[in-house]
C-alpha cells in the first residue's frame, strides 16, 4: 500500500474508531504511536498470551532433559492446553521425537518445529476474501454468537473497503439490540455509507430483502449485513437465520455471496461447535477470528482449520481498527510459537 493510501486509511480509521458518541477521543500521541506499529508487532503482541504459555511449557519440558517418551507426552499436554487440537499436537510431537531420542534438544528447536507444523496446517486455509466485482452489490452476511465482535468487525471491514474506493451499504440486521443499530448508524455516518435499518424487533429477513434492493438502487459495490447474535444451541434462533438466507435469495438468487462467521477466540473449544452449526445452517464460506489477544488458547484456530478446512480471511488481535488484518499462515505460526519475524514473513 502506498504512503498516501496508508495515510488515508489511518485517517479513516481515526474518524471511525476515535471514540463513539459517549466516548472521549484518545490523546493524539498514544494514537500516533499505536498507528505506527507494524502488523507483525500487533500480531506478536496480540498473541503474546498464547505464545508465552507455549514457550514456558516447552522450556519447562526440555530444559536440561534428554528427549524420551515422558518428555514427548508432556509436550503433547502443553500443546493440547493451548487448544491446538489432537491431530496437530500429535504430529508436532512426532516431528520433535523423530530421530532425536536420548538426545538433548533445545527449546528453540522445538518451537521452530512447532511453527513449521502449524504453518503446514494453516497455509491451505489462509485465503483472502475476494470481492467479485462482477456481482454488484457483493452481498456479505455476517453471523456469530453474542459478543463475538460481529458489528465491530463489519465497521472495520467497511472502513478498509471504503479506503479502497468501494461504495458500501450497511444493513443493521441485529434488530433486537438497539445499541448495535446505533453503532452501525454512527459508523455509517463517519464512513459516508448508507445504513438500512428498521424498527426495534423488526423482521430481520424483511430487512435483508430491503437492504439488497436499496444497495442495488445505489449501485453499491458491497452490502454488509449484520445479524443478531444467536446461541448455536437455540433452534428457533437458527431457524430465523435460515429464513434470512432464504429471503436474501428471493431478492438476489446468488445471495449471500459470502457468509462470514465471526468467532471469539476466548471461547476455546466451544468455537468448534459454533463452526459446525453455523456452517450447516447458514452455509459459512469463511471465518474471522477475533480477540486472539484475550486468550492463552489461540491454538484453537489451528484445531478449527484442521477440522473444517474453511477459509480463514481475517484475524483480530486487539480493539484498534488496524488490529484486524488478512490472515497469513506463516506470520501466525511464528507468532504463536514465540519466534521472531523472518525475512520471508516481513510485513
Amino acid at each position: 500500500m502506498s504512503q498516501e493510501a496508508e495515510g488515508k486509511k489511518r485517517g479513516m480509521f481515526s474518524r471511525l474508531f476515535g471514540g463513539g458518541p459517549s466516548e472521549p477521543e484518545p490523546e493524539a500521541a498514544p494514537q500516533a504511536e499505536e498507528e505506527g506499529r507494524s502488523w507483525w508487532s500487533r500480531l506478536s503482541g496480540g498473541l503474546s498470551r498464547t505464545s508465552q504459555a507455549i514457550t514456558q511449557g516447552v522450556t519447562d519440558v526440555f530444559t536440561k532433559r534428554k528427549l524420551d517418551a515422558l518428555t514427548l507426552e508432556e509436550l503433547e499436554d502443553v500443546l493440547l492446553r493451548a487448544d491446538l487440537g489432537v491431530g496437530a499436537a500429535t504430529r508436532i510431537t512426532e516431528a520433535v521425537g523423530k530421530a532425536r531420542y536420548e538426545r538433548d534438544i533445545d527449546p528453540e528447536e522445538v518451537r521452530e518445529i512447532l511453527a513449521n507444523e502449524v504453518e503446514r496446517v494453516l497455509e491451505p486455509v489462509a485465503e483472502p476474501l475476494i470481492v467479485d466485482e462482477s456481482k454488484r452489490p457483493f452481498i456479505i452476511l455476517v453471523v456469530g454468537v453474542n459478543g463475538s465482535g460481529k458489528t465491530t468487525t463489519i465497521a472495520k471491514l467497511a472502513a478498509k473497503w471504503t479506503c479502497e474506493g468501494k461504495s458500501v451499504v450497511l444493513a443493521a440486521g441485529d434488530t433486537f439490540r438497539a445499541a448495535a443499530v446505533e453503532q452501525l448508524k454512527v459508523w455509517g455516518a463517519r464512513l459516508g455509507a448508507e445504513v438500512v435499518s428498521g424498527a426495534e424487533g423488526a423482521d430481520a429477513a424483511g430487512l435483508a430483502f430491503d437492504a439488497i434492493k436499496r444497495a442495488k438502487e445505489q449501485g453499491a459495490d458491497i452490502l454488509l449485513m449484520d445479524t443478531a447474535g444467536r446461541l448455536q444451541n437455540r433452534a428457533e434462533l437458527m431457524a430465523e437465520l435460515e429464513k434470512i438466507v432464504r429471503v436474501m435469495k428471493k431478492a438476489e438468487a446468488e445471495a449471500p455471496h459470502a457468509v462470514l462467521l465471526v468467532l471469539d477466540a476466548t471461547v476455546g473449544q466451544n468455537a468448534l461447535q459454533q463452526v459446525d452449526v453455523f456452517e450447516r445452517v447458514a452455509g459459512v464460506t469463511g471465518l474471522v477470528m477475533t480477540k486472539l489477544d484475550g486468550t492463552a488458547r489461540g491454538g484453537i484456530l489451528v484445531a478449527i482449520a484442521e477440522t473444517y478446512g474453511l477459509p480463514i480471511h481475517f484475524i483480530g488481535v486487539g480493539e484498534g481498527a488496524e488490529d484486524l488484518e488478512p490472515f497469513a499462515a506463516r506470520d501466525f505460526a511464528r507468532a504463536i510459537a514465540g519466534l521472531d519475524e523472518t525475512s520471508e514473513a516481513e510485513s
